[in-house]
């Protein structure tokens, strides 16, 4: 019975062993999307890590072969701007009207991390939700409970009175008032001493990142318009705070002057950067600012126009954005800027979230290969993950995609993901057996 149990046990740490060596074969590998693409190649992934990248079709002894030799295998794509608690096409006025609790938030959170994963992303970052969900949700995939991508977040972004995250905007004056009692964003703060002290409350929390309405949103019900919230001396206490606890700052910015004023004041990324100019550009560039520009947004926008679900000043809001679709990201790309992909998804639909690199060359101007750079590398640079992912090289975690067609030369190859691997495990797809 002993020796049974042994063997058994035995055969158990075997199988267990094997499981963790993959041999992926490519017939088209993009080891770095800034070099060439090779031919017919095996990634070679042990203990969750790129072990070695061989020429050809090469089956190691004990290895799970992994058979993509009809597709391109690359390293997986970072989206910079999400938010997995959301889910697109709802009524402004959803979170009042529907009674969500935060753990039903998370099971979303949870639902829409695999979607995105299962689209091409192994590395997300959520800007913008309740700080307790969004952590519990980015802890629970990154302990193996739940499949999905890495995930970074931001909790509740800082937002000025009345701006575009104080949840009390646009309501009436009864409701309003209510709601800043219950104070539902704990991250709405007035003057630099109080915007630090809410900083330094996130960065207690857990939170990867901060996030910082500098302008007004398309989305929410103010009528303050779409430039500078937060004052100058606001923001740059919330950046220097920020950069004292170790942690970046992303800016939700459209407003040209916005847009600038943040990026004097020291933020990391421009969220959307809708109207930057070319003194916005010059600024960016000379700082190495990051310009994140969500085109699959105005995707979602677009879709929720005209059927009552967006206030009155929303449309408006929204009705300027298009006229400038996508020149916002070829302005900055024709002037050296760093660019990273993200999308704002819950916007629009996260299973649409791999639309994005299209967008970026169609409605951007850029080169193929530029918007597949800025969205296998750009991420990880802007979030100091280039160490760890964005390329497929011995050392790094194992994330990495396949998909029909060469994203080089089609950014639609990246709509038609067959297989993803999120630090060394296989993502469960639509439609597998």
């Amino acid at each position: 019975m002993l020796k049974t149990l042994a063997a058994a046990a035995a055969l158990l740490l075997a199988t267990a062993a094997s499981a963790e060596t993959y041999a992926i074969q490519a017939g088209r590998l993009i080891v770095d999307a800034a070099q060439p693409e090779r031919g017919a190649s095996t990634v070679i992934v042990e203990n969750g890590r790129i072990a070695g990248v061989e020429n050809g079709f090469v089956a190691p002894a004990g290895a799970i072969v992994v058979d993509q030799r009809s597709r391109t295998v690359m390293p997986g794509m970072t989206d910079v701007h999400v938010h997995l608690t959301g889910t697109s096409g709802q009524p402004w006025y959803n979170g009042f009207t529907q009674k969500q609790s935060d753990p039903y938030k998370a099971t979303v959170g949870l639902t829409h991390a695999l979607e995105m994963a299962q689209g091409g992303f192994t590395t997300v970052r959520d800007l913008g939700g309740d700080t307790s969900t969004v952590i519990a949700v980015r802890d629970a995939v990154t302990e193996g409970r739940f499949p999905g991508p890495r995930i970074k977040v931001a909790g509740a972004p800082l937002s000025i009175v009345g701006g575009h995250a104080d949840e009390a905007t646009g309501l009436p004056p009864q409701l309003a008032e209510a709601v800043s009692e219950a104070h539902l964003n704990g991250s709405v703060c007035t003057g630099a001493e109080e915007c630090q002290k809410v900083v330094r409350q996130l960065a207690a929390s857990g939170v990867d990142v901060i996030k910082i309405m500098a302008t007004g949103g398309v989305l929410d019900p103010g009528t303050r318009g779409l430039e500078q919230h937060f004052t100058d001396e606001e923001m740059k206490a919330i950046c220097d705070m920020a950069h004292f606890m170790g942690l970046k700052v992303a800016a939700h910015a459209h407003g040209a002057k916005g847009i600038d004023a943040a990026v004097r004041a020291g933020v990391d990324s421009i969220e959307h950067g809708t109207f930057i100019d070319d003194q916005g550009v010059k600024d960016m560039k000379a700082r190495g600012t990051y310009y994140v520009a969500t085109l699959m947004a105005f995707s979602g926008v677009k879709g929720l126009l005209g059927t009552g679900k967006l206030a009155p000043a929303s449309e408006a809001k929204a009705a300027q954005t298009f006229a400038v679709w996508g020149k916002g990201l070829n302005l900055a790309y024709r002037g050296g800027v760093n660019i990273a992909l993200g999308t704002d998804s819950a916007v629009a639909p996260h299973t649409q979230a791999n639309q994005e690199l299209a967008l970026m060359v169609t409605k951007g101007g850029m080169s193929p290969r530029d918007a597949l750079i800025a969205a296998t590398k750009g991420g990880p640079a802007l979030m100091g993950l280039s160490s760890e992912t964005g390329t497929i090289e011995p050392g790094k975690s194992a994330d990495l995609i396949a998909v029909d067609g060469d994203p080089l030369a089609d950014p639609q190859a990246v709509q038609h993901v067959n297989y993803v691997m999120v630090q060394g495990k296989p993502i469960p797809m639509k439609g597998a057996q």
